[in-house]
């Protein structure tokens, strides 16, 4: 009799267990934006495999996760324009903040922005600059101090710029005086002809793995992110950060629950890990951008803290502009973008 129960209990249990070895959460991220061991920890602590993907830009992600109305990404890591583009698209689940206890540890000054008023979709997850990266063994940083000098005919053929609309146009307008938020269509055509004076001295856009190119010295200056330059200095310190006196050009990717999810508890689970301090930090220190986490950020080993290529410091951030959402002049911008990318 007691084997019989034995027997019927394990095939009880046997569908649950099943079901929960094979429990996945399907994450889209940006490339080299988690620490590795991060996402087997959280493997290791829940049972849930983790699948992840990675995209180059917030258009890749955007027009990605478009086309999937099931059955698609558990999480995914959009800028902050991109949360209120996709939130008026119907492309992100409303949050369940009961599900996601470790948001207590969040900077405030990051949270309830226009873009997600009470962070009803959104979780802010690093925030960041995209500046000029220099080989400082081929050029002086000292002598670098505007976006302009970018067009320096010395450096024809040398230049690196960012695979992103919004960063690139940004960084333009920048030069010229304007908001690189700007709606404005005769600012946008400004920035677009200007950038096509700079075509001919630009080596390859990259925004995947911008560093490789200076360590591949096959540029010696060009926009960058600040986590890039942070990464790259593990391996040479020959690459520098320098901030443009126009300001740097700023922005926040949060975590955000697709509509198209697979499995949103999953989903809320890998949210609330990656808000836990002691996750922040490790991600924090192995990929170079400013933790949104401020429990973590006082946590940081001093070489990462104070990395101005990290953490720029006050002044320099309100010199420069956070990214927006621009609204409909989007395809302003990705229509200039695509005639300067062919031409």
């Amino acid at each position: 009799m007691m084997k019989r129960l034995a027997f019927l209990v394990a095939l009880v249990l046997l569908p649950a267990a099943l079901f929960g070895a094979a429990r996945q959460v399907y994450v889209f991220n940006w490339t080299e934006y988690i620490d590795p061991d991060v996402l087997k920890q959280f493997e290791a602590e829940t049972g849930i495999k983790v699948r992840y993907a990675t995209y180059e830009s917030n258009e890749a992600m955007f027009a990605k996760l478009k086309l999937v109305k099931k059955g698609g990404y558990d999480v995914a890591f959009p800028s902050t324009y991109y949360v209120e583009r996709m939130r008026k698209h119907g492309l992100v689940t409303r949050l369940d903040k009961s599900k996601l206890p470790n948001l207590r540890h969040l900077n405030p000054t990051l949270m309830d922005k226009a873009y997600d008023p009470g962070n009803a979709y959104s979780v802010p997850y690093m925030w960041g600059s995209s500046a000029i990266g220099v080989n400082r063994k081929a050029v002086d940083p000292k002598t670098i101090t505007s976006w302009n000098d970018l067009w320096n005919p010395r450096y024809k053929g040398k230049v690196l710029l960012m695979d992103d609309v919004r960063e690139v146009f940004a960084m333009a307008l920048r030069s010229m005086g304007y908001s690189g938020n700007t709606t404005d269509p005769v600012q946008i055509r400004l920035a677009y002809e200007k950038l096509l004076k700079l075509k001919p001295s630009v080596k390859v856009f990259n925004s995947d793995s911008p560093a490789q190119p200076f360590l591949n010295k096959e540029v010696i200056i060009g926009q960058i992110w600040g986590g890039a330059v942070y990464q790259a200095n593990q391996e040479s310190p020959d690459l520098v950060l320098v901030y443009p006196k126009e300001g740097a050009i700023f922005w926040v990717d949060n975590m955000v629950i697709p509509s198209s999810a697979r499995d949103v508890d999953a989903a809320h689970l890998f949210i609330d890990f990656m808000c836990r301090p002691d996750v922040a930090k490790k991600n924090c220190e192995f990929i170079g951008y400013a933790t949104a986490n401020l429990t973590a950020q006082n946590m940081l080993s001093p070489k990462t803290k104070n990395h101005k290529a990290v953490y720029p410091g006050d002044e320099t951030v309100k010199k420069g502009e956070f990214q927006a959402d621009v609204g409909d002049a989007i395809r302003i911008y990705e229509k200039y973008w695509e005639m300067l990318k062919t031409r």
